[in-house]
Formats: C-alpha cells, structure tokens, sequence
C-alpha cells in the first residue's frame, strides 16, 4: 500500500530514534583509501567487533552462527549524492543501487565470518570498515533465498 503525502508520518526536525553504539570495529583500515573497493571486490581482512561490556549477555549462543550481519555507520562521511560511479567505474548508479559511503543516512552493512567469541570479542572475516567505527546491531545471517533465485541488478550486465 502507497501512502500519499499527507499521509507520511511528520518528522519535523527531529530523528526517529536516536542510535545508540553497542560496540565498535577494530580493523587493519585506518583511512577509507585503505579499504578494498568496487563491484566484485572480496573483503577477506579479519578484525574484531567489540561489543560494550555491558551488553555482552546478548552475544550469548552467537558462536553457533558461521555468519553475521553487521550494521554499522559510516562515521567519517561527509554529505550525500544521489547518483554515483563506483570506483573504476564510469556509469552512475543511485545510491541505493549501491554501497557508496555517501548516503542519506550514513548507514552500512557487511556480512562477515564468526571465526570465534572472546567475551565481548567477536573474532570475524571479512571487515570492510574503518578501525573505530561504530557498531549499531548484529544479527545472524539466515539467508533462506537460494542462490540461483537471486539477482545482482546492474553487476550482472558486467
């Protein structure tokens, strides 16, 4: 169902909710140049998340799961676009086409791999943000859309 605008809930100038860290990323990036970029690439570096002391009862039978989704923020971002290239890329896409840190709201997610859990120590693979940046959720991954039913958008015309 579409709602119209005068049906849209009235933000004012105030946010919705106000996001709290539960923890932060420590990575081998320390500046965004460092940080493998564009269609395709593998983001295999380790890293560890770490979550805030007191919250670490939440992580309680994390280490069953392989994978993880994490939902962070692009802390260090500056502004939006709209459209963009991604890097080495020379056609635009929209922002939500895409994983361009330069977003309405500067929020990301990346799954990576559960190698271990060190009390409030998430040892992973596959990190593809800053050293420092701050962690919003974690969630298992629990994907039940098989592989050959997905679509890539614009990747797969590469």
């Amino acid at each position: 169902m579409m709602m119209d605008d005068s049906e849209m809930p009235d933000q004012g100038s105030s946010p919705l909710f106000i996001p709290r860290a539960i923890g932060f990323a420590r990575t081998p990036y320390k500046q965004t140049s460092e940080v493998p970029k564009g269609p395709n690439t593998k983001h295999e570096a380790s890293g560890t998340i770490e979550i805030l002391p007191d919250l670490e009862l939440g992580l309680t039978d994390i280490e069953g799961f392989s994978h993880l989704f994490i939902l962070w923020v692009f802390d260090r971002s500056q502004g939006f676009d709209l459209l963009g290239a991604p890097p080495g890329e020379s056609v635009p896409h929209g922002v939500f086409a895409g994983r361009s840190p330069r977003r309405p709201n500067p929020i990301a997610l990346t799954v990576v791999e559960l190698l271990s859990r060190e009390g409030t120590r998430l040892h992973v693979r596959g990190v593809d943000m800053l050293d420092a940046t701050p962690i919003l959720d974690i969630k298992p991954y629990m994907s039940s859309i098989p592989a050959e039913t997905l679509r890539r958008g614009w990747l797969e015309r590469k």
